[in-house]
Parts: C-alpha cells; sequence; structure tokens
C-alpha cells in the first residue's frame, strides 16, 4: 500500500445515533480525533460524550441541524478538521454538500460529488447501468412528467407497477400501483411526499415484479481497484424499511452470486466510483435473473454484515480512500466465511402498526458471547428523542453456517432487555422463527404476509 496522500488529523462526523458512534471507533482505530456535531435533542447523547470536541449547530428538528451543510462546514472550519463523514441519512448523499466540501477544500469521505448527482438520481443511474450493459427491470426510459405520462408507461408495462422518486429513498416517494384507476392518485401523492422529503418531486416507473428478493452487493473502490464484498439479503422488510439482513443470502446460487458481484463492479467502473457503496439489486428467483435497482454512495446500515463474513472493516476502509491511500486487498483476498444477520431493533410497538416509542431507557441489557456484536448508541438514562429514525441497536449475529447464525441470534434476543420504551425484539424473534425464514425463502412482500397472519 501507498503512503497517505492527503493525511488527516481530524474528522468531523456530520451524524448522530450508532452510526456516528460507529464512524468515531473507526477514526480512533486510525488515529484521528474527532469532532462531533450534535442537535439540541442530543446533547447528552454517547457521541457527544466520546468525541474529542463536540459543537452544537441547531435545534432538534433535522432541517434545522443535520441538514444544515452550512452550519457543518462552519464547524469543520472552526475546528479545522480535515475531512467530514456523513455517515448514512441526511447529507451522506447530496451531491451539492458534496460539492461545497469540494469548494471549500475539505474532504467529503464519500465517493466525488458528480459521481453522487449522476447515481443518486434514480433515472440516471438506470441510464448508466444500461450503458454499462448491467440488467434494469423494465421501465419507464426517463423521468415521467405526469400522471398521464405514467398511465402511458404503465399501459406499456402491464400492472401492477411501482412509481419511484428519483431522489428517493427509504421507502419515501413510493408506491405500488395494481390497477389503472389508482395510478393517479398514486402518482400524485408520491410527488407530494417526494417535494416533502427531498425537495424533487420527479418520478419514474417500474414494472413490479412479484415474489422477488432484494439483494445488495457491496463494494469497495479506490478509483483504480474496485472490489466485491458479497451480498447482503434484505428481502425482510416492511413497508420498504429493512428489518432484518443477512449474508450470504440463502436464495443465491454460486453462478448467479458471481454474475451480480461482477456487474456491481462493472458498473462501478463505469461512473468512475471511489468509495463505499452498495449496488442494490432484484433477483427473480422463478426467472433465475436479477436487475439493477439502484445505488446508494454512502455506507449502509447494514454494513456490519458483510464486515462479519469478510473480516473488512468497511468504514475504515472508506476513510483510507479518502486519504488517497489504495486498497490492498485484491478481488482473491475476499473471502466469505460463515454466515451473518443483523436484526435492527427500533423503538417501535409492532403490534400499534409499528408506531415509533420515543421515552427514556431504564434498565439496559446487551447479549454478548461468541459471534455476537452490537452496534448502538443507547445507555441507561437515555432518552429517546421523537425527532429521529427510531433504530436503538443493530444486533449482528455470526455463526459458521446460517443454522448456528440464527440460533444465536435468538439467543442474543432472549439476553437482550431494553426497559422504558417497547421495542421490535419479540416481533423480530417470531419471524426468524418463521417456517418460511428458516427455509430461506423470504420475498419482499412476506414481512407484509407475516403480520397479517399473526394479526389474525
Amino acid at each position: 500500500m501507498t503512503g497517505p496522500t492527503r493525511p488527516f488529523r481530524r474528522v468531523l462526523v456530520a451524524n448522530r445515533g450508532e452510526i456516528a458512534v460507529r464512524i468515531q471507533r473507526a477514526c480512533r482505530e486510525l488515529g484521528l480525533e474527532v469532532v462531533q456535531v450534535y442537535s439540541e435533542a442530543d446533547r447528552d447523547s454517547l457521541a457527544v460524550q466520546l468525541a474529542d470536541h463536540a459543537v452544537c449547530i441547531g435545534p432538534a428538528r433535522s432541517a434545522d441541524s443535520y441538514l444544515r451543510g452550512d452550519l457543518i462546514l462552519q464547524a469543520a472550519r472552526a475546528f479545522q478538521a480535515d475531512a467530514i463523514h456523513p455517515g448514512y441519512g441526511f447529507l451522506s448523499e447530496n451531491a451539492a454538500f458534496a460539492a461545497l466540501c469540494e469548494r471549500e477544500g475539505v474532504i467529503f469521505i464519500g465517493p466525488p460529488s458528480s459521481v453522487i448527482a449522476t447515481m443518486g438520481d434514480k433515472a440516471s443511474a438506470r441510464a448508466q447501468a444500461m450503458a454499462a450493459g448491467v440488467p434494469v427491470t423494465p421501465g419507464s426510459s426517463g423521468i415521467v412528467e405526469t400522471a398521464e405520462a405514467a398511465l402511458g408507461v404503465a399501459s406499456e408495462l402491464g400492472y401492477p407497477v411501482i412509481l419511484k422518486a428519483v431522489a428517493g429513498g427509504g421507502g419515501r416517494g413510493m408506491r405500488i400501483v395494481e390497477r389503472e384507476a389508482d395510478l393517479r392518485g398514486h402518482f400524485e401523492a408520491a410527488v407530494r411526499e417526494a417535494i416533502a422529503a427531498f425537495g424533487n418531486g420527479a418520478m419514474y416507473v417500474e414494472k413490479y415484479l412479484t415474489n422477488i428478493r432484494h439483494v445488495e452487493i457491496q463494494v469497495l473502490s479506490d478509483g483504480e481497484t474496485v472490489l466485491h464484498l458479497g451480498e447482503r439479503d434484505c428481502s425482510s422488510q416492511r413497508r420498504n424499511q429493512k428489518l432484518v439482513e443477512e449474508s450470504p443470502s440463502p436464495g443465491l446460487s454460486a453462478p448467479m452470486r458471481e454474475a451480480m458481484g461482477v456487474a456491481a463492479v462493472t458498473l462501478c467502473r463505469h461512473v468512475g466510483y471511489r468509495s463505499a457503496g452498495t449496488i442494490e439489486c432484484i433477483h427473480d428467483p422463478a426467472q433465475n435473473r436479477f436487475y439493477f435497482m439502484e445505488m446508494n454512495t454512502r455506507v449502509q446500515v447494514e454494513h456490519p454484515v458483510s464486515e462479519c463474513v469478510t473480516g473488512i472493516d468497511i468504514v475504515k476502509e472508506q476513510i483510507r480512500i479518502a486519504q488517497g491511500i489504495r486498497l490492498s486487498l485484491r478481488q482473491q483476498d475476499v473471502v466469505l466465511r460463515g454466515h451473518a444477520i443483523e436484526c435492527r431493533i427500533n423503538a417501535e410497538a409492532p403490534d400499534r402498526n409499528f408506531a415509533p416509542c420515543p421515552g427514556v431507557i431504564g434498565d439496559l441489557r446487551f447479549p454478548g458471547g461468541p459471534g455476537v456484536r452490537v452496534d448502538s448508541h443507547v445507555f441507561s438514562g437515555y432518552r429517546v428523542p421523537p425527532n429521529y429514525d427510531s433504530l436503538l441497536a443493530k444486533l449482528v449475529c455470526w455463526g459458521r453456517d446460517r443454522d448456528e447464525a440464527l440460533a444465536r441470534m435468538q439467543r442474543a434476543l432472549a439476553e437482550l432487555r431494553i426497559d422504558g420504551v417497547e421495542t421490535t425484539a419479540p416481533f423480530l424473534a417470531r419471524l426468524l422463527a418463521s417456517d418460511v425464514f428458516l427455509r430461506g425463502e423470504v420475498d419482499t412482500r412476506y414481512v407484509e404476509r407475516f403480520i397479517q397472519e399473526s394479526i389474525t
């Protein structure tokens, strides 16, 4: 490995919660100082307590704090930070913020702003995938400007279709349309939601495939060497929000796994990608085909799953790449060992339609033992604010095979204790014990069916 060309001394973490703590830990191991920004709601957070320096950048509302790129850059300059790590969410895929960092001479720990702009726009990303020879889901050739245009595309594709915001993420700005009579209303609702969430109401249309799996490929690229770190199966979803992730996917054959990895690397080379990222795909088991869906130009919530099966610290590699350090690994060095499963432990009430449950954490007990990892920012006495995502912890279990990983996860979920707020842990234990999950046959609509069966 060559020496760093842009050595860092101090990194500003422009995020909160568990990912802020995760980034700080990577920085510590690399010998870097940490500046933590925080909102008034996060004044007493673990991330603030662990940082070398911390600065409040605004009120609890994200629009007044974590989404204020100008204030974050002011903090970076004030504390002489060499780089900004955006984590996931907030400004992590904001091309304008990345470009502002580039103009101000502060390293944005992520891909170049031009690549974020290209791959963050889903219509543009589809076009790039097609140009690279990567298969894409049948759909509109670009943005559909009106409901009438969407109706025309849908009639050609056949129902059901899915409407997607080009700037969307986290399930927002998406609507599944089963019949023509519903399309206009869904289109208008998706546009409104996309404008509110992303400031961009542009939409495109895809054929909605059923009985499919959501499989994503983790990538690392220094601009010359491009690696894929295997895949993660993210099919256990509720309303397009992931609940459980695992690697390797129980639904892929070895040839399909290889084909998806090659496609991910090909697309990254095509767009000149540099950093950690994820190529998200649909896998159709019935046809034994896969299709590119979108790219996340950031570190993912579920990155620990890939870390457990590869032994590669993705966040540290992401920081090194931003410093100009070449990857020391080659594809043949990446070997998947065993099986890993991640459960997202949220402060939500499954029996009340997964309503958020802010409150104060009472007694707290995290599980441990062989093959168990917990990424969290909570502690006894921590107040879970109502202003942000309800994620409390990511519980990750590794085993020599899937059966051992599942047994370990059930044991860990039983050990977990978080008093003071309701959590999704008991629901996840039931989900993982279901016959369909045990057989590894989960598709993207299974969780919804499981919930309905549990109610009836």
